[in-house]
């Protein structure tokens, strides 16, 4: 995408002054003139200014006043002092209140054109910066991880046909599904992947700050808006903003938001003109909107703004022939971050996962395998690792019901809690009848009754 020229505010009452400075600076940027600090103030409520060149004395307001006001409120602009004397108190003064630098009305011309470029590329560095810093606060060693099922191959082929495209794509499933991970493949497939991708959980940001975080607001704008700030929209400026849960947004910003896709324009809270700004954007949500268009939650006319290249991402419990992908994947991760060497999970504990109806997706997942990893100090994770819930899964899908379900499940967490006490104490079955607290007659009887007594045998014999 071609860059718009910075825009450049001369503020000086020579006009013969404004003049010349335009004439120098015209070619690169685009240049807006004011005659006192008043009147280049108001400049500012009506226009975005990158760089502005102004005078130390001005008719009213002075030169320093304009530039603290400047600072205090436009905190990307950068200012460079312009006076008729070369005076070294008032150039400390200029600068330590935040100008870029100090100059002389009979400055040459490609000395300012240098000076200028400087304090342009300053001003930009210091914009990525923030845009970076926005990204690094969200940024997680994430990826969207293809598993070998028909369905997940099927959405990663889609993405690479329609990545690079500039229409906007709605990613729908339950929490947990991955969603985020699939757009941030998008972003990384599309057409300018170094740009910003910047995510924001409309769910998860208070009501009275979701427009303030999208677009932004002025100083003053509302209490404890001490300066400007930028909204998503114009850091993710030529990248991809990720709204999630894009169901839940309130009423009034769903208008702001189909002006921001069609228009490509967005207003910040408080300002009284449109920005314009570039981005592809991907929104998700686990909410039914045709259901909540219908019931009159949700704009119609957003809706298809949104829906025009929609993935369906399926429950895990839909896709089970990805858990041992993902379920490796998860272990090398927290084997990294806990300094473990778990090998593995065995074939009996794999079989229990992929039966689990996993309500909380993905997500539940990886927290299963970060838990288990942190806790154990074994080769494998097995079955007697897994809390009950799984066990319940198992037993459930033996097809029981009823008193034999429940006799299913607390059997096989009675067995799987045996084995873990044996474990602990060497596999010494005297020993663990002690840790236990029960009669050793009583433990050899539930050992037998639970086929524990042979898996005994077989550890103390290896």
């Amino acid at each position: 995408m071609a860059q718009k020229p910075k825009t450049v505010l001369v503020v000086d009452e020579d006009e013969g002054l404004r003049d010349r400075l335009t004439a120098v600076l015209k070619r690169d940027y685009r240049i807006l003139r004011a005659s006192s600090g008043e009147t280049a103030l108001n400049v500012f409520v009506r226009e975005d200014v990158d760089l502005v060149l102004l005078d130390v004395r001005l008719p009213g307001i002075s030169g320093f006043e304009v530039l603290r006001i400047i600072k205090e409120n436009y905190g990307f602009v950068e200012v460079i002092m312009i006076s008729a004397t070369s005076d070294v108190e008032t150039a400390v003064q200029a600068i330590k209140i935040g100008a870029y630098h100090y100059v002389t009305k009979d400055v040459d011309a490609d000395q300012l054109r240098s000076l200028t470029r400087n304090a342009a590329e300053r001003q930009e560095l210091n914009r990525q910066l923030l845009m970076l810093s926005a990204q690094v606060a969200d940024q997680g060693d994430r990826d969207f991880l293809v598993g070998p099922s028909k369905v997940t191959r099927d959405i990663v082929d889609l993405v690479h046909k329609v990545a690079k495209l500039s229409a906007t794509v709605l990613i729908l499933g339950e929490s947990g599904t991955g969603k985020e991970l699939l757009a941030r493949l998008i972003h990384r497939e599309s057409a300018n992947p170094d740009a910003p991708f910047l995510a924001v959980n409309l769910a998860a940001i208070p009501r009275e700050l979701a427009e303030s975080t999208l677009f932004g607001h002025e100083r003053g704008a509302f209490t404890g808006a001490h300066r400007q700030q930028l909204g998503k929209f114009e850091l993710a400026a030529n990248g991809t903003p990720f709204l999630d849960e894009v169901g839940d947004l309130r009423q009034d910003l769903q208008a702001k938001l189909l002006r921001a896709i069609q228009e490509g324009e967005i207003e910040r809270v408080g300002g009284s003109k449109p920005i314009k700004t570039e981005f592809r954007l991907v929104a998700a949500t686990n909410v039914d909107l045709d259901k909540a268009v219908k019931e009159g939650r949700f704009r119609e006319d957003l809706y298809y703004r949104l829906n025009v290249i929609p993935i369906k991402l399926p429950p895990l419990r839909e896709r089970s022939e990805d858990i041992p992908q993902l379920a490796e994947f998860f272990l090398k991760r927290y084997n990294a971050r806990f300094r473990k060497r778990i090998e593995g999970v065995t074939e009996p504990t794999m079989a229990i996962l992929k039966k689990y109806w996993w309500p909380g997706n993905i997500s539940e997942l990886e927290n299963l395998i970060e838990r288990l990893v942190a806790v154990s100090d074994k080769d494998f994770i097995a079955e007697e690792d897994l809390p009950l819930e799984f066990y319940f899964a198992q037993a459930e899908s033996t097809g029981t019901g009823g008193e034999s379900l429940f006799e299913d499940v607390t059997n096989t967490f009675e067995r799987n809690f045996i084995v873990r006490s044996l474990e602990k104490c060497g596999w010494n079955v005297t020993s663990t009848a002690e840790y236990l607290g029960i009669p050793l007659s009583t433990l050899k009887y539930k050992m037998d009754k639970l086929d524990v007594r042979e898996l005994a045998r077989r550890i103390r014999g290896s």
